[in-house]
């Protein structure tokens, strides 16, 4: 809630914030955009969706996000969907000038490309390793060939991001950004799902780094 006195005591940032509207799921790619609002400091309200519940999905999301999934924001009466969407609204509206996310020029460049990498090529590998190994997905749509694929995929994805944290703590140099919160809400999730991080000791220690943070743990208790 606003510590304000009033709306009009509040910064202009403050009052846009206060609109914000955060429709999650626990234990889903939501933990992305649930990180980068811990993090951001700004206050928000949040719909609890229940993903195994066709009626609660449509009763929230109907109008929100057509596709019935989560993360989605509403902020100021206009709904976003897509994690990397989401993302870079939020690093655009609120992180520049708390300086998680890059200004416009080369380093925004550099953000976007990550953010876009990480949904486009490491969570399709993810997702592909998950349908093919998850107990929830029947036995006979299930292929273990499929599978190995699917792994040895992920560990392709996860040798281009260990070679770019061989020179910096963080994604985009010395300090932690937008796009390490969403690369280490999905990284985090694949090496808790399983995925051995062993054969990448930078970015182990990079997520090693970015759990510790206080954001985190309350991520983690949502």
């Amino acid at each position: 809630a606003c510590e304000c006195s009033g709306a009009r005591h509040c910064a202009p940032t403050h009052r846009r914030a206060m609109s914000l509207t955060f429709y999650f799921a626990p234990n889903s790619t939501a933990s992305t955009v649930h990180w980068t609002l811990e993090e951001l400091g700004i206050p928000y309200e949040t719909v609890r969706v229940d993903l195994q519940n066709e009626a609660d999905k449509k009763a929230k999301l109907g109008s929100v996000n057509p596709n019935l999934l989560v993360p989605a924001v509403v902020h100021e009466g206009v709904a976003i969907f897509e994690s990397a969407a989401i993302q870079i609204y939020l690093g655009e509206t609120f992180g520049v000038e708390r300086g998680l996310y890059p200004a416009p020029g080369p380093a925004r460049g550099e953000a976007l490309k990550w953010l876009v990498w990480c949904n486009v090529h490491l969570a399709e590998a993810t997702s592909r390793w998950q349908r093919n190994t998850r107990a929830q997905i029947p036995v006979e749509e299930r292929s273990a060939a499929a599978a190995a694929v699917a792994r040895k995929d992920i560990d392709k994805r996860l040798a281009i991001f260990e070679g770019a944290l061989a020179d910096r703590p963080y994604a985009l140099g010395s300090k932690p950004s937008i796009v390490d919160f969403h690369l280490g809400a999905a990284i985090g999730w694949m090496a808790f799902s399983g995925v051995a991080m062993e054969a990448f000791p930078h970015a182990r220690a990079w997520l090693e780094r970015l759990q510790s943070r206080p954001a985190f743990a309350k991520l983690r208790s949502a």
